[in-house]
């Protein structure tokens, strides 16, 4: 029998698994002390919760160090990642091919700014946009950002193109969105905590109808169809996500995306997908909008783009599109960066080689297979390639959230998070394999028995 079907037993046989100290680990679960931060997990969160602003709630668990689909804590307890960081590491913790990538460039060049060519940046602009199917792309760092750049492009475009009056300009998405943080990006949302308190917002740029009391609902077509029947000659473009990951893993339904892009195109107004949490075969393709054949105007990739090494994130789309921002207009000084560029091209030169899509439609579909279901307080598991989620029932759950389940799974040695309380996603790294998604299943479902003894 193999080490790693070994630990599933020793972990799944006790009715709860505690996180043992490093010393008295097994040599199966723990890796060479030097490895691990000279500080202890009660210290870390310590010293982020006095000095760190208090914008996130996370797990309480420390991590110290990650390889492929596995993280570990500073006292070497070993996890399986079953965010990976918000889709960034697609190709599994530090990837060495991306890691020695990272490090040869900075051995050489770090930073140039765009004030100077650098010898990378054509070289990697050339093979982004020939693998995705584009005719340019505007290199930036963050996923957000990439998502403002869009709405200064879609919003240019308008003026200059289309013939959108000046300052008219309309910026059009659907409810339960999730394009970051910024002022911009939360412009563009519906989620009261992501905009309370931060008013006043961009004009022009929402998910409402003109008379702003209903929302333009995902999933709803026809929602489109009538605020472009109304205002469609002043709307630049229409920003959707293939899947909405933050509102909870939400899939389109069949025909919406299509019916969307039609729409666009009758109206000429830009069709914009971000895939910057569901591209880079999240979803079991190259980008989740391949699921429905399309080519969308603008298409805004992040978080993986690096394999969770380097920020970097990247607009790609047509000439027409892109050459109407003119020098000085737009940019970043860190964007487009010697290291951003050779890590990008081995990141997706590993998603490519690796055949990471097609391992992420296979586990992803027997990960979904083997989740027991036979619980009344399961509403429904869903999923696409890894991108998967399970929906809890809260009237169901005796007064527990689906974060008292991720508590339990930590414990069991398996690490997610809760989105809008009661939906979990799951989200493995794409270059898990057969034994190790067998093993996750067992975690799973054994905390799902404990969920329902509580």
């Amino acid at each position: 029998m193999s080490a790693l079907s070994n630990i599933s037993r020793r972990i799944l046989s006790s009715k709860k698994y505690t996180l043992k100290p490093f010393s008295s680990l097994s040599p199966l679960l723990r890796m060479n002390n030097s490895t691990f931060a000279n500080i202890t997990s009660e210290k870390a969160v310590s010293l982020e919760n006095e000095y760190g602003a208090h914008n996130y709630h996370p797990l309480p668990v420390v991590l110290s160090k990650g390889s492929g689909p596995y993280v570990w804590n500073p006292e070497g307890v070993r996890f399986y990642d079953f965010l990976s960081a918000y889709s960034a590491v697609n190709q599994g913790h530090c990837h060495p091919r991306i890691v020695d990538a990272m490090i040869e460039q900075a051995k050489s060049m770090t930073l140039s700014s765009r004030a100077f060519y650098n010898d990378k940046l054509g070289a990697y602009e050339k093979f982004v946009t020939e693998y995705f199917g584009y005719e340019m792309v505007l290199p930036m760092n963050t996923g957000v950002e990439a998502v403002e750049t869009a709405l200064k492009l879609s919003r240019r475009w308008a003026y200059d193109v289309k013939g959108v009056p000046i300052n008219e300009a309309i910026v059009l998405s659907p409810s339960g969105n999730f394009h970051g943080r910024s002022l911009g990006a939360i412009s563009l949302s519906t989620d009261e905590d992501s905009r309370h308190h931060f008013g006043p917002f961009v004009p022009n740029i929402g998910s409402y109808f003109p008379d702003g009391k209903r929302e333009i609902r995902y999933n709803h077509a026809e929602d489109l169809e009538e605020v472009l029947e109304m205002v469609g000659d002043k709307v630049a473009a229409f920003i959707v996500e293939p899947v909405q990951g933050e509102a909870g893993v939400v899939f389109p339904s069949d025909g919406y995306l299509k019916k969307v892009a039609e729409l666009c195109k009758k109206h000429n107004v830009l069709f914009i997908a971000d895939e910057i949490q569901s591209g880079l075969g999240r979803t079991g393709y190259k980008l989740a909008i391949d699921h429905d054949g399309l080519h969308p105007d603008i298409v805004l990739l992040g978080k993986a783009l690096s394999g969770g090494v380097y920020p970097v994130s990247a607009v790609l789309s047509s000439k027409e599109i892109m050459l109407t921002i003119k020098p000085g207009e737009h940019g970043s000084t860190y964007g487009g960066n010697p290291i951003a560029c050779a890590t990008a091209v081995t990141a997706l030169k590993v998603l490519e080689e690796e055949k990471l899509c097609e391992n992420s439609a296979k586990m992803g579909a027997l990960l979904i297979a083997g989740i027991n279901k036979d619980y009344d307080f399961i509403k429904e598991v869903r999923g696409r390639g890894l991108f998967c989620a399970i929906e809890v029932n809260p009237e169901n759950c005796n007064g527990k959230r689906a974060w008292d389940l991720c508590l339990i799974l930590r414990d069991l040695g398996l690490l997610c998070k809760p989105t809008h309380d009661h939906i979990i996603r799951l989200a493995p790294p794409l270059c898990i394999n057969e034994e190790q998604i067998n093993e996750c299943i067992k975690i799973i479902n054994t905390g799902l028995d404990q969920f329902a003894s509580q």
